[in-house]
């Protein structure tokens, strides 16, 4: 069964029970490109605006107060998700999201009929007129964005937090192990295990500030514009009664602003707020990928770090365990670097008075939070908490490398030294081996100056050692055969 509704392009068949119109069904029938519908708290924040203008238009004596106490009580069921199935639009679909505006609209506006003793299609309460009164598709659309975006903030901002601090708590587990650094592919000077895990939680840490740094400046809201910034049609004082009363309901500190048009027509703030995600991605990208590295094996690779085994590896290789988890920590940090380009390229089609690409920006970055949070939230649960340290394998690799050679010079020369790494590598000797063979240090003393505390940070060489060392008699004969 269908109900026939006008519009200024005329008679349209809707389905009779359904809570949207004319507008929507049009949309439906024009943009059938993914079959991606809206994320939820899009809905929510749009809905929470249509509240918001509400309760600043009956505030305002505007808007009749019945009318808008219908639209309230709509809106608020809305908000708690009665009407979700309504909400039937692709997120691709017509510049700066004029169709997802309407669809809201008119479910608010029939829900709201309905509630006055009308039906469906009667509009007593009216889409345009009464539910999107003092606004614009162009200010509302961004500003739910921005206030989607505020709600997903904080779970990600949770979930990166448990990352870092789960990351640190091994660092103080492994703080202890000393291993080979590496740069270049190469071995490199020694560090802790510890010091490399405390480092990406630093990163973590830099990229939980970044995001809610850049977050500030979407605060700051158009709604109020309308059209083009210039707020025709509103109450002079509709702006910053909206802001308060969204204020109200969400608690962002939200903020008023003195030039509408600029914000109708700049989204840089979501660009800055992308690439915090972006930065994030990256950060994520690097740390899964190194722990797979350290993984490596577990015979014939790096093996200095064991990942927890979460599924078998191969359809054909038996016993076979592959780093599943950064594997997929990976993917999704490529897409939401890809993501990141979209919004990048959609806030550059800002046009004269109005940028039109809101929708793409909007599904783009919600869609990067809401896969970032699922994916912090496995990344730590799956694969960070149950990382084990392999020290026999880390002190195998480090004795067998050349890498503790830097740490020698201060006490018996670069030259000295470079002889030795020659000598260990051309007869497969560890550095500490050719050294005890030359008696060139004391065992004692050579494990003091190879200690962990001496190797991985600043540390003033013992001034009373190197005398020693280099007054003996083995030191000097060695010094003679170069």
């Amino acid at each position: 069964m269908n109900r026939i509704e006008k519009d200024v392009m005329g008679e349209i068949e809707v389905p009779a029970d359904a809570y949207y119109g004319a507008f929507t069904q049009r949309a439906k029938i024009n943009f059938q490109i993914s079959g991606i519908k809206a994320h939820k708290e899009f809905l929510v924040a749009l809905a929470t605006i249509k509240k918001a203008a509400a309760l600043a238009n009956i505030e305002l004596k505007q808007l009749d107060e019945k009318i808008g106490n219908a639209i309230i009580k709509a809106a608020d069921e809305v908000i708690e998700g009665k009407f979700d199935s309504y909400f039937i639009l692709d997120v691709y679909q017509a510049g700066a999201g004029t169709p997802f505006n309407m669809n809201c609209n008119e479910i608010i506006a029939n829900r709201a009929t309905e509630l006055l003793g009308g039906k469906l299609g009667q509009y007593i309460v009216h889409p345009n007129n009464h539910v999107n009164m003092a606004q614009s598709t162009n200010d509302v659309i961004p500003t739910t964005t921005r206030i989607a975006i505020l709600f997903l903030l904080k779970d990600l901002v949770a979930e990166a937090r448990k990352l870092e601090w789960a990351l640190r708590k091994k660092a103080e587990e492994f703080k202890q192990i000393l291993k080979v650094g590496r740069t270049h592919w190469e071995d490199a000077v020694p560090i802790t295990l510890g010091q490399e895990f405390e480092s990406y939680a630093v990163s973590i840490a830099k990229d939980i500030k970044r995001m809610l740094e850049f977050s500030e400046e979407l605060k700051e809201l158009g709604i109020g514009g309308t059209a083009v910034g210039t707020g025709i049609t509103t109450h002079p004082k509709f702006h910053e009664t909206i802001v308060k009363k969204l204020n109200e309901w969400t608690k962002f500190d939200l903020k008023t602003t003195k030039n509408l048009i600029e914000l109708t027509q700049n989204y840089n703030c979501f660009v800055s707020f992308s690439s915090a995600l972006k930065m994030l991605a990256i950060d994520l990208v690097r740390i899964a990928n190194n722990l797979s590295i350290l993984n490596m094996g577990p015979k014939a690779g790096i093996a200095e770090i064991m990942l927890p085994d979460v599924e078998p590896g191969s359809s054909i290789m038996p016993g076979k365990i592959n780093p599943s988890i950064p594997e997929c920590v990976i993917m999704v940090g490529f897409d939401v670097m890809g993501r990141d380009k979209i919004v990048e390229l959609a806030a550059q089609y800002g046009i004269l008075e109005l940028n039109v690409m809101c929708p793409v920006i909007a599904y783009n970055i919600l869609q990067s939070m809401k896969i970032l949070t699922s994916t912090l939230k496995m990344f730590r649960e799956f694969c960070i908490d149950g990382i084990k340290a392999d020290e026999e394998r880390c002190q195998e690799l480090l004795l067998k490398s050349t890498a503790v050679s830097t740490a020698l010079n201060p006490y018996i020369g670069y030259q000295a030294v470079s002889k030795i790494v020659k000598e260990a590598l051309k007869n497969n000797k560890s550095i500490k081996e050719v050294i005890l063979k030359y008696r060139l240090i004391e065992e004692e003393d050579l494990n003091k100056i190879l200690s962990p505390e001496e190797m991985t940070q600043p540390k003033e060489p013992d001034k009373e050692l190197i005398f020693k060392i280099k007054n003996s008699g083995s030191y000097k004969r060695f010094v003679e055969s170069l």
